[in-house]
């Protein structure tokens, strides 16, 4: 895999749907595999199912240079979303994700949730199966959300580490996908280590904030009212302008090195160790290839020190 994916989610689904278009999006995933990125993430539930075609489409012709990333486990309703982990259910996804991707095989293939309803050793026992039947090379696992683990003496993640625990026992998990970054470095604390101890790489989700850290967007700005970000308890007006210090600092890294905020970002994710592969989200050429030249940005001790001097991001929970 590349150092730094690229997250295909916001050009079909979510983030300010009205600059989705496929057409731009198509010329994203070629810039981003042109400057040298591989892992491609998607997951069936974007749409639901137009990402996986977008992706498709893109790959055609060019499925060799690319380690393709989709997810199963979650489905959309009109107003809810709910898991699956039915073995026969992952199954008929599978098959139906390969069809949509226009591909014979699936790089890794992630369980997006545990479904609460049927032990998730059946369900990575049926993904299994399908590693057996050559149609997906490795298996992953999505962390269990933030939310989910805020309860009396739980600490993050603790939640996600039972079930990796669990579903090791069955078939050797490859790499975990969890939020990590600048403002949210949780993952930092137990996962990683569980992690870096096993040979599991990490795919660092939402590694810029959900936009935040790139410097590009301002408080009160507004965001669409589909646009999860409309609804995030870190971008209220308020919160917004009390972490302008976040990105003010990695500003001033940037211009000594003559990068950009995002790319610092990125850069002190890639900084978290071998296993970790960062997967910013993009909808245009030019973020995919600033985002791609993070890999060649090397921060230093001083760099690094200055980040973990930066205030503790704040979200209207505190």
């Amino acid at each position: 895999m590349g150092a730094v994916g690229l997250g295909c989610m916001p050009m079909s689904w979510a983030y300010s749907t009205s600059q989705q278009r496929g057409d731009r999006s198509l010329r994203t995933v070629h810039a981003a595999l042109d400057a040298g990125v591989q892992l491609l993430d998607t997951a069936d539930m974007y749409g639901p199912f137009t990402n996986e075609l977008l992706v498709g489409r893109a790959l055609k012709g060019r499925r060799s240079e690319a380690f393709l990333s989709t997810k199963c486990g979650l489905l959309v309703g009109d107003q809810h979303i709910v898991a699956n982990g039915r073995p026969g259910y992952v199954r008929r996804a599978c098959d139906a994700s390969l069809r949509r991707l226009q591909t014979d095989v699936i790089d890794l293939y992630q369980l997006h949730r545990a479904d609460p309803e049927v032990p998730v050793e059946e369900t990575w026992g049926a993904m299994a199966d399908l590693v057996t039947a050559g149609k997906v090379r490795s298996l992953g696992l999505c962390a269990v959300g933030a939310r989910a683990e805020r309860r009396p003496g739980a600490r993050m993640h603790d939640g996600t580490i039972r079930q990796l625990e669990r579903v090791q026992q069955v078939f050797p998990v490859s790499a975990v996908e969890a939020e990590l970054s600048v403002w949210s470095p949780e993952a930092l604390e137990r996962l990683l280590p569980w992690c870096t101890a096993r040979g599991v790489g990490l795919l660092a989700a939402m590694p810029l904030g959900n936009g935040y850290l790139t410097g590009t967007l301002k408080p009160g700005q507004g965001f669409e009212p589909d646009d999860p970000r409309a609804r995030h308890p870190r971008f209220t007006a308020e919160m917004m302008a009390a972490n302008q210090p976040v990105v003010a600092g990695l500003r001033r890294i940037a211009e000594r090195h003559g990068a950009t905020p995002a790319q610092v970002a990125l850069a002190w994710v890639l900084r978290q160790g071998r296993h970790v592969v960062p997967v910013p989200g993009a909808k245009r050429e030019r973020w995919a290839m600033e985002n791609a030249g993070a890999a060649d940005l090397v921060l230093t001790d001083r760099d690094m020190a200055e980040i973990a001097g930066l205030p503790r991001a704040r979200g209207s929970w505190d």
